[in-house]
């Protein structure tokens, strides 16, 4: 036998003396051919270095490709970190796994969708992407499109409603009108820093998670005829320990100090608490805190931290079957206020 260093379906035939149709048979409709013809022919092609016809060619032709594009609103190193994208994308895997479809991690941050579009089925997008010009691809995109926590009138996408569930734990930590309140918000601006937002700070308050859980925070303040002075609203560029633990700081040596202090994450509001511990403050007397998310933590730590419980794994799977069964609905999934002694 001669030496190739790169077979193809027709040369690894010739080389074998069988025809094209022959090999194709032998590693995609084994049904075809006897077990020992098949077994002789597969081993040869081993031997050989040659693993089969060209899948990616085979999926240009019939244009599928068994590759789902997982678009995250951010970083894929900052996104895999995080505890409750991880609990999603542990949702969305299980399905999509159990159909032999794969997952493609996109970047938010990424330009455009070209160097995927044409190589993938669809796109399952979890949150709004950072670039705005992604949201506006995925309004035209041919392919199939679901969205998580935010619509694109593509007619697919799953949901919590972030506003009410806001509403609904801004209302139970609030006690009356004297209440001196700050807000840890995330990813409040376009901008990748951690700052105070005051009025001349230009931002929509659109369809991002954190504008939803914004609002109905404010729905709640304003019923309740608080008004949160400009100083208080902190905007955290991402969930994380090393920014919450600069915003913590920030908010309790703040004069007067808060007594009530809203947090868009679970890991926020505990690296909060733990600064508060910290100083010796008495959470849950001196400071009330509650987050958003109920990650496993937030249940373990002591006190127990008061949040919005979503179950992240289960948007992912109803994204994933939403995606396989090609259905045109919005489907909402349930939350659950749990308190905790933080509040």
């Amino acid at each position: 036998m001669s030496k190739q260093t790169r077979w193809t379906l027709k040369s690894i035939a010739k080389e074998l003396g069988v025809s094209n149709a022959t090999v194709s048979n032998a590693f995609n409709r084994p049904d075809q051919l006897s077990a020992k013809r098949r077994d002789d022919i597969l081993a040869a092609c081993k031997t050989l270095g040659y693993y089969g016809p060209n899948k990616a060619a085979q999926s240009l032709r019939n244009g599928t490709f068994n590759i789902v594009a997982l678009v995250l609103p951010d970083s894929v190193e900052y996104m895999v970190s995080d505890p409750v994208a991880s609990s999603f994308m542990r949702g969305v895997t299980s399905v999509l796994e159990k159909n032999g479809i794969n997952v493609l991690l996109f970047s938010g941050n990424s330009d455009n969708l070209n160097n995927v579009v044409d190589f993938v089925d669809g796109f399952i997008c979890y949150g709004r992407p950072r670039n705005n010009a992604l949201v506006e691809q995925l309004k035209t995109v041919s392919k199939h499109v679901v969205t998580i926590d935010f619509d694109i009138a593509r007619n697919a996408s799953v949901n919590i409603n972030n506003e009410q569930a806001s509403y609904e734990i801004a209302k139970h930590v609030l006690h009356n009108q004297n209440d001196k309140v700050a807000i840890l918000g995330l990813r409040l601006l376009d901008e990748n820093v951690l700052c105070r937002v005051y009025e001349h700070h230009e931002f929509e308050t659109g369809q991002s998670i954190s504008h939803q859980r914004l609002r109905g925070y404010q729905r709640a303040l304003s019923e309740a005829n608080i008004t949160v002075a400009d100083d208080r609203i902190w905007n955290i560029p991402e969930s994380s320990e090393r920014f919450a633990n600069i915003a913590a700081k920030e908010v309790l040596s703040a004069s007067p100090r808060p007594n009530v202090i809203i947090c868009m994450s679970d890991l926020i509001a505990l690296a909060t608490m733990r600064e508060a511990i910290k100083q010796g403050i008495k959470i849950g007397e001196e400071l009330r805190i509650v987050g958003f998310d109920g990650i496993d933590e937030a249940a373990r730590f002591v006190p127990r931290l008061t949040t919005i419980h979503q179950n992240s794994q289960e948007k992912g799977v109803i994204a994933a079957e939403l995606f396989i069964s090609k259905e045109e609905k919005t489907k909402e999934v349930s939350y659950e206020l749990e308190i905790g002694a933080s509040s």
